[in-house]
């Protein structure tokens, strides 16, 4: 994630923030980031002017079947401070559509900063808007992204990320995660905070945090013994998950251990067991109340500060500051 100031323009006494939208668009690539920025606004006093925008001025009908007014076409929009573009099942009509995608380039121009939800990343990308730059997109779209766009460099882990004046974030709820720091960003932490308790959801969640769990990520094995041993694993975090344990376990060599797993979920052995550790760290920092050295104990890890620098490198927070974001507090 990157830390750069999104951009030298400075921001409009009521900005007026853009939405496009297309038949086929995800309902919440719209609405989450809409209901953040306009709440974050009550909260500060500085409500802004959100306009649905589409590529001719019609109404759209979003994939779910709920419809969106448009407040104008594309192209009779002349500026905005912030340019947020949806994703959805019609982007692929969508990015064929020259007025939508000419526009977007257009308007990206004179916005203060642009922002794709979801599969919007695509349109971003068809507009030449994301050349050179790294970006990321729903986990299950990334390899179509790059495959289609090579000039992009394409993140899959990431929730959101920051490149600049242009930012790119992961699907659906991701885009309210990535309001909330355009919010901050505004009004400063506390209107975030604020904004994040009234909408109920996570203040704060680092843009760099991974999508989803590592059996999301690298899903069950078909070979049976492989099935098993990750279930043993998953059982046995602090146990002794060395190659060459898991190998004996296998009943193979340790060449033909790491052969097999990057065969079947497409990691090596150390990788798979690390991130199931920090999987199940996670799990005891959101319920537990024990030190940092215990949940790393517990977890397999050799110390604390394994731990620390594991969390770091999987998902660019630290346990510490993990727990103080998503803890669930003990009912009384």
């Amino acid at each position: 994630m990157t830390d750069s100031p999104i951009s030298p323009r400075s921001r409009p006494a009521r900005p007026r923030i853009g939405f496009v939208a297309f038949d086929g668009v995800e309902a919440l690539d719209v609405t989450g980031p809409w209901e953040v920025l306009h709440t974050a606004g009550l909260y500060a006093g500085d409500v802004p002017a959100l306009l649905c925008i589409t590529a001719d001025g019609e109404d759209v009908r979003s994939s779910s079947g709920l419809s969106f007014r448009a407040d104008a076409a594309i192209g009779e929009v002349e500026s905005l401070d912030t340019l947020i573009v949806a994703g959805g099942i019609g982007v692929r009509a969508a990015a064929a559509d020259e007025r939508l995608v000419g526009g977007i380039q257009r308007l990206a121009g004179t916005a203060r900063r642009t922002a794709s939800v979801c599969s919007g990343a695509f349109l971003l990308a068809e507009a030449g808007l994301l050349d050179g730059l790294r970006a990321t997109t729903h986990w299950a779209h990334a390899a179509t992204l790059a495959e289609l766009h090579p000039e992009v460099r394409v993140d899959p882990d990431p929730i959101f990320i920051r490149e600049g004046a242009v930012s790119t974030s992961a699907g659906v709820t991701a885009g309210m995660d990535l309001a909330l720091a355009l919010a901050e960003e505004d009004h400063g932490a506390e209107v975030a905070l604020q904004t994040a308790r009234m909408l109920v959801v996570y203040a704060r969640r680092p843009g760099g945090q991974s999508q989803f769990s590592v059996q999301l990520e690298r899903g069950t094995a078909e070979d049976a013994p492989l099935r098993e041993l990750q279930a043993w694993i998953a059982e046995h975090p602090e146990g002794d998950l060395s190659v060459g344990a898991l190998a004996g376990r296998l009943h193979l060599s340790e060449r033909q251990c790491s052969r097999v797993f990057t065969r079947e979920l497409g990691t090596t052995p150390a990788e798979y067991v690390e991130r199931v550790r920090i999987e199940q760290a996670r799990a005891l920092l959101e319920s537990d109340g024990g030190s940092l050295e215990s949940v790393a104990s517990r977890c397999g890890f050799a110390s604390a500060e394994v731990m620390r620098r594991a969390f770091h490198r999987r998902l660019g927070v630290s346990p510490r500051d993990y727990r103080a974001r998503f803890r669930t507090p003990l009912p009384a």
